[in-house]
């Protein structure tokens, strides 16, 4: 009896069960215009509308990242990350890629289209807690040495924040709802960095907006940088 038991949940995918996000964790968020601005060189002001939308309350968390590594439909993270698994704590050490192959798992599990929010909804998530700073560009193929030396003065001033993944809501909780914006855990969004065709580097928001290439899991050693990176790259998701 035992055999057949094992047996079974080895053909339902193993015994490492999926991991779905509850209903209590998604905050709604009303429709609106966020004003921020624009993340190339222009620094024009930019207005992007929104008809409404849902939001993790919560970043998505190592043992819901780990569930979709165990169904395959993830890649495992890099180093000691690759056994993380705590459900109190964030995912973090995550690319684009790896957050965008997520929300496809996701949105294959429940039937409901799940992605990651562009910048300008992340911008009306975050409330109070987003400050509209020219953005910071850490992988840029367009040679942006200008702008980085522009930048250094500014950057210098800035002390990197602790890196190690503090438990959801420890870093405190915005207008509306949202545990631990701006903390040291900065957000994939869907938003291309500048103008063009080419998208191969996303805006991460946090503290300031930065732009690394989709592939990059370690701000700090897998892109160039000047000024202070990103503590640590993760993500929340959003739903219609």
């Amino acid at each position: 009896m035992r055999a057949l038991l094992v047996g079974g949940l080895l053909l339902l995918g193993g015994c490492t069960p999926a991991i779905d996000i509850d209903e209590g964790e998604w905050v709604r968020i009303a429709a609106g215009t966020a004003h921020f601005q624009s993340t190339d060189a222009s620094g024009a002001a930019i207005e992007e509308h929104s008809a409404g939308f849902a939001i993790m309350r919560r970043q998505v968390s190592q043992a819901e990242y780990a569930a979709c590594v165990a169904e395959q439909a993830c890649l495992p993270l890099d180093g000691a990350l690759r056994q993380a698994a705590a459900s109190d704590l964030p995912a973090v050490g995550i690319s684009w890629m790896d957050a965008s192959a997520y929300a496809q798992w996701m949105t294959q599990r429940t039937g409901v289209t799940h992605r990651l929010p562009s910048y300008g909804e992340w911008v009306l998530a975050a409330g109070e807690a987003f400050e509209d700073e020219q953005p910071q560009v850490f992988d840029d193929a367009r040679n942006p040495a200008q702008r980085w030396l522009a930048e250094y003065e500014r950057e210098s001033g800035r002390k990197p924040r602790d890196p190690r993944p503090l438990a959801f809501g420890s870093q405190g909780r915005n207008g509306n709802g949202l545990l631990d914006v701006a903390g040291n855990v900065w957000e994939w969004t869907d938003s291309c960095f500048g103008q063009g065709d080419f998208c191969g580097i996303r805006v991460a928001a946090g503290q300031h907006p930065s732009g690394l290439s989709d592939f990059v899991r370690d701000p700090i050693s897998g892109a160039c940088s000047v000024g202070v990176p990103p503590s640590n790259l993760g993500f929340r998701l959003v739903r219609d």
